[in-house]
């Protein structure tokens, strides 16, 4: 049996990158994945590979810093999957530059995407976890919300947020057989990284011990571990995917 024969996952940013990896990899784990995004039609080629796994895949529209629209997505996925054992929440966007030039609505954008998202969809999944007594949410973090990062003090504070939002839902929710963890990624080879400069690659590989960059599937497998029971007493932690980078 796999390990989340049966379960049902809700992935948020799963048209691409890091959040389709784990989409996937919860499929091939045995999940049904509803799959969230901005932009429904976005999400097709991941409902492709998920359906190719054998297993069921819908897609929802959802802007997951509108309160409104993520209830609404919640909502339905539940009623068309019957419950809700999994929440990945992935969705998330950077607008760098320095802390002096940055504007407030990039702030704000950064805050509202990465950090109030997630509290939205963990809030309005957490309602239907807490009736079924069972549930595992993981929120994708990042290692500059432990180490800080020029250039990104959005990004860097909606991640710390993340991890403080994690460890304070894992104290709140675990009585009722809810763990909630993150996943920490390190320098990981998506499109975004892949438009970094050569000189800026190569800065942040020499912080890297294993002197590589890692992969989308590296982060998916270590969500799909927090997911399954084989975590089953593993709440409230920060699981760094990195190679080293944090120690």
């Amino acid at each position: 049996m796999k390990p989340l024969e049966n379960k049902i996952a809700l992935v948020t940013g799963a048209a691409r990158g890091i959040g389709r990896a784990i989409a996937v990899q919860l499929a091939a784990d045995g999940a049904d994945v509803a799959l969230c995004d901005v932009k429904a039609d976005w999400l097709e080629e991941t409902a492709a590979a998920v359906r190719d796994l054998g297993r069921r895949a819908e897609c929802y529209a959802m802007d997951v810093a509108d309160g409104a629209a993520v209830g609404a997505a919640v909502a339905r996925a539940a009623a068309d999957f019957g419950r809700l054992d999994i929440l990945v929440n992935n969705a998330g966007i950077t607008r760098d530059t320095l802390l002096i030039r940055m504007s407030e609505e990039d702030w704000d954008r950064v805050l509202d995407i990465n950090l109030k998202g997630a509290f939205l969809v963990t809030k309005a999944a957490a309602k239907l976890m807490m009736k079924q007594r069972a549930g595992s949410i993981v929120n994708i973090a990042s290692v500059v919300g432990l180490m800080g990062n020029a250039g990104q003090a959005n990004y860097t504070a909606s991640k710390a947020g993340l991890i403080a939002l994690t460890k304070t839902a894992a104290k709140e929710l675990g009585s009722r057989n809810i763990r909630v963890n993150a996943v920490a990624p390190g320098f990981i080879r998506t499109a975004m990284t892949d438009q970094l400069s050569e000189a800026a690659k190569d800065a942040m590989l020499r912080l890297v011990p294993l002197g590589r960059p890692g992969e989308p599937e590296d982060v998916a497998r270590a969500v799909a571990f927090l997911a399954s029971d084989n975590a089953a007493y593993v709440n409230g932690q920060v699981l760094t995917v990195c190679g080293g980078m944090v120690m």
